[in-house]
């Protein structure tokens, strides 16, 4: 089989990092190798600039925000017609370098590759509402990687913003929404806001399902070309 593609998305304060590490352990105990890469560490184009930019332009605070110590983030929540113009294009550039990060990847030959964070975050920080934007959206969607899971982890904005301090509660909520209609749109898994067992159980059975379907999948095309 080739390498099996999950991708985790979601508001930060989701608890993307936690069920990635879950998951992570559970396909080591099967015997499963896995390979984890970081959407903007490994995907993104000009990562180093366009950080660099929100930080001069836009005055977004640096570093992680923690429960004792807030930040103020001034990045995708920033709006305004010219911000999103720009976003479609630097967004497309993502797809297709994720077309290609993905298929070095694969060679790797892990059993299972991770994506903390997908092409799916960007595009739920667009303008969901316009037609034009869903025609754009739907045309990236085609042309990215579709993993083989594409998780979207459900989280209530006040309890995402507890965990993790860094936007603004009505930009969550907003954000939240986009999440659920993009999830519609290109076809993701939602793991709605459990407590931590129950999520980290719903990860690992629509993982194996999915595994198990793929595997049925590869021996019927093998019997049939034999």
């Amino acid at each position: 089989m080739r390498t099996f593609v999950v991708s985790f998305s979601g508001l930060d304060g989701a608890g993307k990092t936690t069920q990635i590490e879950n998951l992570r352990a559970h396909l080591a105990a099967r015997g499963l190798t896995t390979s984890l890469l970081a959407f903007w560490d490994n995907v993104v184009v000009l990562s180093r600039y366009r950080e660099g930019f929100v930080h001069k332009v836009f005055k977004s605070e640096r570093g992680i925000g923690a429960p004792d110590k807030p930040v103020n983030r001034r990045d995708k929540n920033v709006r305004g017609w010219h911000v999103n113009f720009a976003r479609h294009g630097l967004y497309l550039l993502d797809a297709l370098n994720l077309r290609r990060v993905v298929q070095r990847a694969r060679r790797g030959g892990a059993s299972v590759l991770i994506m903390d964070r997908y092409i799916h975050d960007e595009l739920a920080n667009l303008p969901l509402e316009n037609p034009l934007t869903r025609s754009f959206v739907k045309f990236v969607a085609a042309i990215a990687p579709k993993p083989d899971v594409a998780f979207m982890l459900d989280a209530n904005p006040d309890a995402a913003r507890a965990r993790k301090p860094e936007y603004p509660l009505d930009f969550l909520i907003d954000s939240r929404q986009r999440y659920h209609r993009l999830a519609s749109m290109v076809g993701m898994t939602i793991v709605p806001p459990l407590p931590l067992e129950p999520a980290k159980r719903a990860v690992e059975k629509a993982f194996a399902d999915k595994w198990n379907s793929k595997q049925l999948s590869f021996e019927h095309d093998t019997a049939s070309a034999a």
